[in-house]
C-alpha cells in the first residue's frame, strides 16, 4: 500500500503526463534527493531552486501567469511566512481581473509537528493560510486522499495550497490508489522497487511508474465521514484526524458513539456535511494542531453557534495547539504543545457528558 509521500509522487507523475504539469521545483525538489520527504522523487519535470522562498513563490506566479502549470514546494512551512505578501497577490489575481487572468499554480509545503523538528520545523500553517482569500486549501490525512487532492489541485485554474502533514508522510494507506500494485506485502515491495530511489548513487536511476494510474480526484470542498456515530461530532484534518479516529474507537467501549469528519479541504470547506452531523449529534468538538488563538476551528465554532445554537445540547469545544512561539525539541515539550490522544479523548468525553 502506498504511503502519502508515494501517493503525492504518483499524482505528480500523472499530472506531468496527462494534466499539463510543466514545472515542479523548490529546494532539493529535483534529483538526486527528490524532496526532503521524497514526495517529488523521479518526477521528470522537477528541478532544484536556490534557497529563496520568495524567489520560489515569485517564479511560480510568473510561470502561472504565462499559463505554465507548476507546483512549487516550500521545504518546510516554517519558512513560508516571508512570502505572505506574494501569496496575497497570487490570491488576488483572478478576482481583481474579473476572471480574465488565471494562475494555475500549486504550492505544497509540509506542516505540523510529529518529527521532533523543534522550533524551526514544527509550525502549522492552516490558520494563517485560511486568512488569505483567493486560494483553495487542502490537507490530506491518508494516501488515497493525498493522491486525489493533488489531482484536483492540478486541474484547478487558480492557486491551490497543498498542506502535507509531515508526521503522516511515511504512513501507509488503507485504501488502494487506482493503478498501484496489488494490496499485498509483495505489492508494497514492488511499488518501493519501482518508484523509490535506491540509496547511494542515483545518477542512472529511473522510476518504473505504475502503468494504470488514473485521474482519480477528490473534489476540493468535500469532506468525508470516516467514523459514524450518534453522540458527538468530531471535525478534524491532517495529523490529528487518525488520532481522532483512534479516540472514537476506544470510546465505543465506554458507550460513547463518535462521528468523525475528515474535513480534507479548509477552503472551501464542507459546511453542509458538518451541519448535518451537528443536527444529528447535537454536540461537536473541533480538533487541529495550530495554535489556539485565531485558530481555524474558532471560525467553525462561531459559525456553529450562529447557525446551530438551538440544536446544541453542549458547548462546542476546540482542541488545538498551545499558544507558544514554537514546539520544543524535547519529547515532553512537543507532546505538551499539540493535541495528543489523551487530550482529544478527554475533550470528547467532556462534551459527551455535559448537560445542557
Amino acid at each position: 500500500m502506498a504511503t502519502i509521500a508515494q501517493a503525492i509522487r504518483m499524482a505528480l507523475h500523472y499530472g506531468e503526463k496527462n494534466l499539463g504539469l510543466k514545472e515542479v521545483f523548490g529546494e532539493d525538489v529535483g534529483p538526486p534527493l527528490g524532496g526532503v520527504f521524497t514526495a517529488t522523487q523521479g518526477v521528470e519535470c522537477s528541478w532544484n531552486s536556490p534557497l529563496d522562498e520568495r524567489g520560489i513563490i515569485g517564479a511560480a506566479m510568473g510561470l502561472a501567469f504565462a499559463g505554465r502549470r507548476c507546483v512549487a514546494e516550500i521545504q518546510f512551512c516554517d519558512y513560508i511566512y516571508n512570502t505572505i505578501d506574494l501569496l496575497k497577490l497570487a490570491g488576488n489575481q483572478s478576482w481583481s481581473t474579473n476572471g480574465d487572468w488565471n494562475m494555475p499554480m500549486t504550492v505544497m509545503t509540509p506542516v505540523g509537528s510529529g518529527i521532533r523538528g523543534s522550533i524551526y520545523h514544527s509550525h502549522s500553517f492552516d490558520a494563517t493560510m485560511t486568512h488569505i482569500a483567493g486560494w483553495k486549501i487542502v490537507m490530506p490525512s491518508n494516501a488515497l486522499d493525498a493522491y486525489g487532492l493533488m489531482i484536483a489541485c492540478l486541474k484547478d485554474p487558480n492557486p491551490t495550497m497543498y498542506l502535507k502533514p509531515k508526521a503522516l508522510l511515511r504512513v501507509k494507506g488503507h485504501e488502494a490508489i487506482p493503478g498501484e500494485p496489488e494490496l499485498t506485502p509483495e505489492g508494497e515491495k514492488e511499488l518501493r522497487r519501482r518508484i523509490d530511489a535506491p540509496l547511494g548513487d542515483r545518477s542512472k536511476w529511473k522510476p518504473e511508474w505504475p502503468e494504470n494510474l488514473t485521474d482519480y480526484t477528490v473534489e476540493i470542498g468535500k469532506g468525508k465521514v470516516v467514523h459514524e456515530g450518534g453522540h458527538v461530532t468530531v471535525v478534524s484534518y491532517g495529523r490529528t484526524l487518525p488520532i481522532c479516529v483512534q479516540a472514537a474507537n476506544e470510546l465505543e467501549s465506554q458507550g460513547v458513539s463518535v462521528e468523525v469528519i475528515d474535513l480534507r479541504s479548509l477552503w472551501p470547506y464542507d459546511w453542509a456535511l458538518i451541519s448535518e452531523s451537528i443536527r444529528k449529534t447535537r454536540r461537536v468538538v473541533f480538533v487541529n494542531e495550530d495554535t489556539e488563538v485565531t485558530n481555524f476551528g474558532e471560525h467553525l465554532i462561531r459559525r456553529t453557534v450562529e447557525e446551530h445554537f438551538y440544536h446544541l445540547e453542549a458547548r462546542p469545544k476546540l482542541v488545538a495547539g498551545a499558544f507558544v512561539p514554537g514546539v520544543g525539541l524535547a519529547d515532553a515539550l512537543e507532546m505538551a504543545s499539540v493535541p495528543q490522544l489523551d487530550s482529544i479523548r478527554q475533550a470528547i468525553l467532556d462534551v459527551a457528558n455535559e448537560s445542557a
